[in-house]
């Protein structure tokens, strides 16, 4: 079995851009190369469920603020071709959204604090349709003095897009619809904890529960998620009892069968921490895991689930883990490979 990602990266020259990661387990290979070169801080990156359409976006400031990028891509070998570029309308976008009609695309500006809303067509050019700008703050004077936008999120029936905003400290649940002049309508506002910082979120496979990561205090937070509001029901640490030093959490992620959730941590924990979900609903703590690196930004799970693969973005490592499908523990394979800042990973099932 060959596994494949599209890896997003930040970049120092040229000759690094949007990489490509191919792994065959059962051959102990994995190799890295890069797809597009001369590409400024591809840091996000996703395709279509064809695998024929390539989105990903230059994390930068400016006048028109980053771009978000479309590609081509050549299933065959893989060769990208540029589509479409435009600039985004708000400084460094760092998430993208695909709607799951993949007729929208929605760019997170973090340092712009605000959202910018394209329609795709079917050849995968662009067009630039509503931009909406966050206010507020909270309590942290160095990270939270402005809305910084980290992540906007789908609903599984795509009614509904949740935004995660660190800087407010909210959660913003817009209504979609993608036939109106402006699609994305707030329909209401939820108040994390101060401090918390909420970066990214996933919802249960059954579209019932919300999980958000609280990067600022390191928890994962659980939310029944009902008549398109939210109501917290479990705060869960990514801590070990005797941990003291730095927290950064990051990326969390659903196993395919929708029983296990995955969550990465930063700063001086650096663990991905597994929890597997229980008869009443909540969430119960499998065990942290080091990550294998230093700063694990991202990782994601292979199509089957079978493999984690964690990208470090301080260290450069890209470190495989096998997967035990029915308990959800995670054992180091020794596969590894050197990065340029690898700091999203995406598979591709074409």
């Amino acid at each position: 079995m060959t596994y494949s990602f599209l890896v997003g990266t930040y970049t120092k020259s040229d000759d690094q851009g949007l990489d490509f990661l191919t792994l065959v387990p059962k051959k102990d290979s994995v190799h890295l190369q890069t797809l597009v070169p001369n590409l400024a801080n591809p840091s996000f990156v996703l395709a279509s469920k064809d695998g024929k359409k390539v989105f990903t976006l230059q994390e930068e400031a400016g006048k028109g603020g980053g771009k978000i990028v479309s590609f081509e891509r050549n299933p065959t070998d893989n060769q990208l071709t540029l589509l479409d570029s435009m600039e985004t309308q708000g400084d460094h976008p760092c998430h993208i959204a695909l709607s799951p009609d993949e007729d929208f695309l929605i760019l997170s500006n973090y340092s712009g604090g605000s959202l910018s809303g394209f329609r795709v067509d079917l050849k995968g050019r662009l067009a630039f349709s509503q931009l909406i700008q966050h206010e507020g703050s909270s309590v942290n004077p160095d990270r939270q003095e402005a809305p910084h936008v980290h992540s906007a999120t789908f609903s599984p029936d795509g009614k509904n897009v949740l935004v995660a905003d660190l800087g407010s400290d909210e959660i913003y649940i817009y209504s979609f619809e993608v036939e109106k002049e402006a699609p994305l309508n707030l329909k209401t506002k939820v108040s994390m904890t101060p401090g918390d910082g909420p970066r990214h979120l996933a919802f249960s496979k059954d579209g019932n529960q919300v999980y958000v990561v609280q990067e600022m205090t390191a928890v994962l937070e659980i939310f029944d998620f009902k008549d398109e509001n939210l109501t917290s029901r479990q705060r869960l640490s990514l801590l070990q009892d005797d941990f003291d030093g730095s927290v950064g959490a990051a990326e969390v992620r659903v196993s395919p069968d929708g029983n296990h959730i995955y969550v990465s941590n930063r700063g001086d924990a650096n663990t991905i921490s597994a929890f597997k979900r229980t008869d009443n609903g909540e969430l119960a703590l499998i065990s942290h895991y080091p990550s294998g690196g230093i700063m694990p930004r991202n990782f994601n799970l292979t199509a089957d689930g079978q493999y984690l693969v964690s990208a470090h973005q301080q260290s450069g490592d890209i470190v495989i883990f096998k997967r035990n499908v029915e308990t959800g523990e995670l054992t180091q394979t020794g596969l590894r490979t050197k990065g340029n800042q690898p700091v999203y990973l995406f598979p591709l099932t074409h």
